[in-house]
């Protein structure tokens, strides 16, 4: 049909027909929703993917990575994942358990013996639940300008510090919590952090572009991250250096990558069956109320579905991941600009769009 006109074309016989049921296939409602999406947000670029019983159904890159240069979003764009890096870590304190080389119930000092005694017992269950009573980051500490070559070097802020409550009464919400827990994996797994999450989950489930945003190191895809401005532009976002987060808030990741991941924990020998139920069924305080988390991942129910899921705010960066068991379906919304604002509905009806 080279050289006839758009008029031409469209009169072809049936060919309008087809157009029409292009523009309603699920596939071009999912890439619609997530365009309108990124436009509500304002966000220079989005990502999107979906996956249901065991492949990928649908997935889509659209805006801009860098805006300086016109560099568009693709599939391999690497955005920051913010505490979606907990579910990173989650999975590979699993991994351990499951292999005997972790004591989910164990005092933290059984692998950090130098780490201080505190007013309570502080257990790798506790902090992956987040009810150890760590304190999480002040206002001052979210954005970070030192690097840290170790995740030891980080537990300085909270060596001193008293637990908020008594281990197990209470639930709050502590990425410092996951730094501690990052340390005791480290002695656990006998190996440097970023590298267990490489032997752990990344080389396992075939996530080549999930990586600790380091930034020192030259990394194929990285978005640049923006904020908006007071009148809504998007701006340069401030510099920081997530050396002191790896285990809680540090890395980057694809939308493919994510729901991937998310994937793998719906079947097959990634982790045992046994440790899948025990991660998605919360966790209770002592004194028995359901803290709607099991182990790093949360739970909850929308619409009478069971959906497991968490999100990451990082700056330049917005994460989310939701897993639906009942449709053997995990969905992944990534965006490079700080505080985007899609959770647990989007993602259900980005689902629900592909079926």
């Amino acid at each position: 049909m080279v050289g006839l006109s758009r008029r031409t074309i469209l009169g072809l016989p049936g060919f309008a027909g087809l157009l029409q049921a292009a523009a309603e296939s699920p596939a071009e409602r999912a890439k619609q929703m997530v365009m309108s999406l990124r436009s509500a947000q304002k966000a220079p670029g989005m990502a999107a993917a979906v996956w249901k019983q065991g492949s990928f159904v649908w997935s889509g890159a659209f805006g801009e990575a860098d805006l300086e240069d016109a560099a568009a979003v693709s599939t391999k764009t690497r955005f920051r994942i913010g505490s979606l890096s907990k579910l990173l870590t989650t999975a590979a304190a699993a991994r351990l358990y499951d292999r005997g080389l972790l004591d989910l119930d164990a005092p933290v000092q059984q692998y950090l013996p130098s780490f201080p005694v505190k007013s309570g017992r502080i257990t790798a269950r506790l902090l992956l639940g987040h009810l150890a009573g760590v304190r999480h980051y002040g206002r001052s500490e979210y954005l970070n300008r030192q690097h840290y070559d170790s995740v030891a070097e980080t537990l300085k802020t909270i060596e001193d510090a008293p637990l908020l409550h008594e281990p197990g009464t209470k639930y709050f919400y502590s990425s410092y919590g996951f730094n501690l827990l990052g340390a005791m994996l480290e002695k656990a797994g006998s190996l440097d952090f970023r590298q267990l999450i490489r032997r752990e989950v990344c080389d396992p489930l075939r996530l080549a572009s999930t990586t600790a945003d380091d930034n020192e190191q030259i990394i194929e895809g990285r978005a640049r991250f923006y904020s908006l401005s007071a009148t809504e532009q998007a701006v340069n976002s401030p510099y920081t250096d997530l050396s002191d987060r790896w285990p809680s808030g540090g890395f980057l990741s694809t939308a493919e990558d994510l729901a991937r991941f998310g994937g793998a924990h719906l079947t097959g020998d990634f982790l045992r069956e046994e440790t899948r139920r025990m991660m998605f069924t919360s966790q209770k305080t002592v004194g028995g109320s359901e803290t709607g988390t099991g182990l790093g991942w949360r739970t909850g129910m929308i619409a009478k579905r069971r959906i497991y899921h968490h999100g990451g705010d990082a700056i330049g960066g917005r994460a989310f991941l939701l897993v639906r068991p009942d449709d053997m379906m995990s969905v992944a919304l990534l965006a490079n600009l700080t505080f985007a604002k899609f959770a647990e509905t989007q993602a259900v009806a980005l689902g629900d769009v592909i079926g």
